[in-house]
């Protein structure tokens, strides 16, 4: 059911800060061209922009093109200088007005605080468990959210004795000891074991642990995990898809085991194509979709394109079956999607630790996820990867491993794959930022803060920093980001702080 404050989701569903601006992609993916290989550049006569880049290229030029999947995976995660793994250089990090993008919690302190808030009122609500509590944050960044939820939450002694560990999903090493000096302080110890890396936070002296994957975090059907991930679905992977119209002779059956013989015939058919990626020709006056250089955003020439698989590849098969939200738009020709496969995996985590699972049995549901990312509401992704260098849009397909990728977010397929995932679940949202925070009150914890500083110049920096969380202006943040919930199910008898409920409603 859908009103102007939530959309909550159940049972039977079907149907730039950071500052990355949620707008149309690079291009149009309709200008993607099919891919025919030609002899790949000699090293010596042509020099690639990052050792990643001719990585990739020799890699492409030996087992042909790769999904636009495994592009972004190398360029965001890859040993030889990935986005997230590998040192950018000339002093730079990814994050803050020096970096290449900003995030909600840099803008303003009480983003953070705010969202401390939303799970402390989750614990009220849900009884107030005294023990077996579990911060869980995805993609942690710096570490500047916890630091502001950590902060809020030791104001609330009960909620804080509740809490075993506060666990930080995080695999870049770099990152990892920038969060452990924001959370534990510099001289801060470090210790590791199987599960992860171990130190202490400067509030209250709870345990935090660092893990590389969310798998490497215990399920366990005692525990009440409280889940955050800000901007962390967006930095997934993605694969593209198109609808062609298929001749005859190129034929591929879909993994139907029901498969009837109308479909040998020798009339043409639509089916899914999946769009890949290769090296760009050196010198082309066309970026990577066929633009014009003329009309491109700034930036360096991109050195690879998107093109479409002239044949079925595995994931074509597949990965568009997998939902009847795609499977509806078969039909339509030309038809474009994006669709996340490592987003369906960790929307399955998160309601597997709160509702309970097969592998996983729970007695009692128990815990919240709090996903907060840019996307549209209902729909379906399309044309949205883009790339991100000094605040600035470039071409996702530039720099490899010195520019940041990220795509619009599935918040319908997070829904879906929670609810399959487990029966102990329902989804409430998503709702726009804006009315998300102002529901928490983020007004008047604005007012507050502003009244215990002195200083004009700060005061009016309080009130820039707020409603620029809550602009609701065309790229405004408040608008294009959303907030999504993932509670115990409760038969729709409670809805969430900030999704139309109030605490113990």
């Amino acid at each position: 059911m859908r009103s102007a404050i939530a959309l909550s989701v159940r049972r039977g569903l079907v149907g730039a800060s950071k500052l990355r601006v949620a707008r149309p992609g690079w291009s149009s993916y309709q200008s993607c061209r099919s891919y025919t290989a030609t002899p790949a550049p000699r090293d010596e006569e042509r020099k690639w922009s990052t050792p990643l880049a001719k990585q990739l290229t020799e890699a492409i030029n030996t087992t042909g093109p790769v999904p636009l999947a495994s592009f972004m995976r190398m360029c965001l995660t890859s040993d030889t200088g990935g986005y997230y793994t590998g040192a950018l250089g000339d002093g730079r990090d990814q994050f803050g007005r020096k970096g290449d993008f900003i995030t909600s919690p840099e803008i303003s302190q009480i983003f953070g605080e705010l969202v401390g808030i939303w799970f402390v009122a989750e614990w009220i609500s849900q009884g107030r468990p005294k023990q077996g509590v579990e911060l869980i944050e995805v993609g942690p960044g710096r570490g500047t959210l916890m630091d502001d939820m950590l902060r809020t939450i030791r104001n609330f002694p009960d909620m804080v004795s509740s809490i075993d560990a506060v666990y930080m999903v995080e695999a870049s090493p770099e990152l990892r000891r920038a969060q452990k000096t924001l959370l534990c302080g510099e001289d801060a110890s470090m210790t590791d074991s199987k599960v992860g890396y171990h130190s202490t936070s400067k509030y209250s002296g709870l345990p935090i642990v660092w893990t590389e994957t969310i798998k490497s975090i215990p399920q366990q059907a005692n525990k009440t995990p409280f889940i955050v991930a800000h901007e962390f679905f967006d930095a997934l992977p993605i694969h593209a898809f198109q609808v062609v119209d298929v001749p005859p002779s190129q034929k591929t059956a879909p993994p139907s085991p029901s498969r009837s013989a109308s479909s040998n015939t020798d009339s043409p058919t639509l089916q899914w194509r999946e769009m890949v990626v290769a090296p760009a020709p050196e010198g082309s006056t066309h970026d990577s979709l066929g633009t014009p250089k003329s009309e491109q955003h700034g930036g360096p020439a991109p050195e690879f394109q998107l093109t479409l698989s002239p044949s079925a590849t595995r994931h074509s098969l597949y990965v568009p079956e997998s939902s009847p939200r795609y499977r509806a738009l078969k039909s339509t020709p030309s038809a474009l999607i994006e669709v996340c496969p490592d987003a369906h995996l960790y929307a399955t985590d998160f309601a597997s630790r709160i509702g309970g699972s097969a592998q996983y049995p729970k007695e009692k549901p128990s815990g919240a996820a709090l996903i907060l990312d840019y996307g549209p509401s209902d729909t379906i992704p399309v044309n949205s990867l883009r790339g991100i260098k000094g605040h600035k849009r470039v071409s996702p397909f530039s720099e490899p491993g010195l520019v940041d990728l990220s795509a619009d977010v599935d918040f319908m397929a997070i829904a879906e794959a929670s609810m399959k995932a487990s029966e102990g679940v329902e989804v409430h949202g998503p709702v726009d930022q804006g009315n998300f925070l102002e529901a928490m009150g983020i007004r008047h914890r604005a007012e507050h803060l502003a009244k215990k500083v002195n200083d004009e110049g700060r005061k009016q920096e309080i009130e820039r920093s707020w409603k620029r969380l809550v602009d609701r202006g065309p790229s405004g943040m408040g608008k294009l980001y959303k907030a999504l919930a993932i509670l115990p199910e409760n038969d729709g008898r409670r809805r969430p702080t900030g999704f139309g409920g109030d605490v113990g409603a």
